[in-house]
């Protein structure tokens, strides 16, 4: 079967899919605050009811998931898609063109908060599944969604929930559109994400601050505590001093090495988009920092006085907090453990509090299915994509490849200047409607892949 007939459908039915992503945009929907979840959940279940996809609530001990599937037979491949509803804060609100809640199109682009971050590329999604149905009368394989309405908060609650509905989740590949597409202008393929703990340390010192002059040399400065444990965690090379710290770290594959080689690199540009114009590395090492190396980063540090001019004081207490990014078989428990045995043998008063932690995931890029995605990924976009084995952020992908056991890829549909959390979040119109089309060429791939699976089998008898 030919796809012309559903990219058709998208092109004619450009103006009708863009009205009901601006539905969708209207309603607010802000995890952090709980404005408009449950409208927006009702709302997305209704959308997916009429798409053809059999939809239901499942709550959680948060907000709820919006669940839908469509099974063509219970053995056929099975393909779950990702995607969350919730949105950030709009906030500063004056920092709008246009109102943040009402979508409007400017220049080619959609601006509303949720148009890139996620709302225009889950719509993609479903849109995509209507579409290939409408010109097919049915999909190749079973598709089942899950939309939740916490990731803007952490996810915390979609472990649990995946871990309980296990049999009803099952899947042969797990499928999100989230992020932003490669700064090279390319189609994007990642095959994981970096994990993340989050932690901070506390030193107390006088139970109030202090004259420096009157108890100088008298009283412990909490700041220089932790400085000095500081120094005993990381050297001047960058290499983290705690030990146990590299262990279990999954090495790079060849392939995934000659994946990291192949990736486009051009520091002045990056140098430019991150404002630091004295980056100075070549491409393998920016990637492989980015992607296959942990980091142990301080992302705030407070104590004594910092106001304008002088306050002459000793400090009571300073504090420092950290977010460590980690690569794939790295637990961020174990890490975390490690850490509190490190301060306990260098620094026993200081206390270390765990602040939250997401694990690791990367899926093989040596599987079939990689390929048979990045084929159709290719088809839809007429370029060849580039296939990145780790995100340097951090995304509950683990609960895919983990909980559920099933191989994850994330292939962004938003632009990458979509300003996502940011004022004036966008996507351009066309890369809305060529993720409409991936998603149409990904399951028409895959539908063709499952099919020569099953004659293989049937062969082999």
């Amino acid at each position: 079967m030919s796809l012309e007939k559903a990219l058709d459908m998208v092109h004619n039915r450009k103006d009708d899919y863009l009205q009901q992503l601006f539905i969708l945009l209207r309603q607010k929907s802000i995890s952090t605050q709980n404005i408009g979840i449950t409208e927006c959940a009702k709302l997305l279940k209704n959308m997916m009811e009429e798409a053809g996809i059999s939809s239901r609530l499942i709550e959680t001990k948060g907000h709820p998931v919006v669940y839908g599937e469509y099974i063509k037979h219970e053995q056929a491949y099975t393909m779950l898609i990702y995607g969350h509803y919730d949105v950030q804060p709009p906030e500063p609100v004056e920092e709008w063109v246009t109102p943040s809640f009402e979508p409007s199109i400017r220049d080619g682009r959609i601006y509303g908060r949720g148009a890139g971050d996620n709302k225009g590329q889950l719509m993609a999604q479903l849109l995509a599944f209507q579409t290939y149905r409408d010109a097919f009368g049915e999909l190749p394989i079973n598709v089942k969604f899950v939309l939740e309405g916490e990731e803007e908060k952490g996810s915390v609650n979609l472990p649990a929930f995946v871990e309980e509905h296990k049999e009803l989740l099952k899947a042969d590949l797990v499928y999100t559109s989230d992020g932003s597409s490669h700064n090279s202008g390319a189609p994007l393929i990642l095959l994981g994400v970096r994990g993340v703990l989050a932690l901070e340390l506390k030193a107390k010192g006088a139970d109030w601050d202090n004259h420096s002059g009157n108890t100088g040399n008298i009283l412990p400065n909490p700041v220089w505590q932790l400085i000095d444990l500081l120094q005993t965690m990381r050297g001047r090379d960058g290499r983290v001093l705690i030990k146990g710290f590299y262990d279990h770290i999954r090495p790079a594959t060849a392939r995934e090495e000659e994946l990291l080689a192949s990736l486009p690199f051009d520091g002045g540009q990056i140098g430019e988009k991150i404002g630091y114009s004295r980056l100075d590395m070549d491409g393998n090492t920016y990637y492989r920092k980015l992607t296959m190396e942990p980091t142990f980063n301080i992302c705030g540090i407070e104590g004594g006085y910092t106001g304008e001019g002088v306050k002459t004081i000793i400090p009571s207490a300073a504090s420092v907090k950290m977010d460590i990014r980690l690569i794939a078989d790295q637990d961020p428990i174990d890490i975390y453990e490690k850490v509190c045995r490190h301060v306990e043998r260098h620094a026993p008063d200081i206390d270390v509090k765990y602040l939250g932690s997401m694990k690791p995931s990367r899926t093989s890029a040596d599987l079939e299915v990689v390929n048979i995605v990045a084929g159709a990924v290719q088809r839809a976009f007429q370029r060849e994509p580039l296939i990145q084995p780790s995100l340097g952020g951090s995304l509950p992908d683990y609960v895919w490849t983990k909980i559920l056991d099933a191989p994850s890829m994330i292939v962004p549909y938003a632009n990458f200047d979509q300003r996502n959390h940011s004022p004036n979040e966008n996507i351009e119109i066309d890369y809305f409607l060529n993720g409409i089309t991936c998603t149409c060429h990904v399951i028409h791939a895959l539908g063709a892949y499952a099919k020569h699976q099953t004659t293989e089998r049937e062969a082999g008898r």
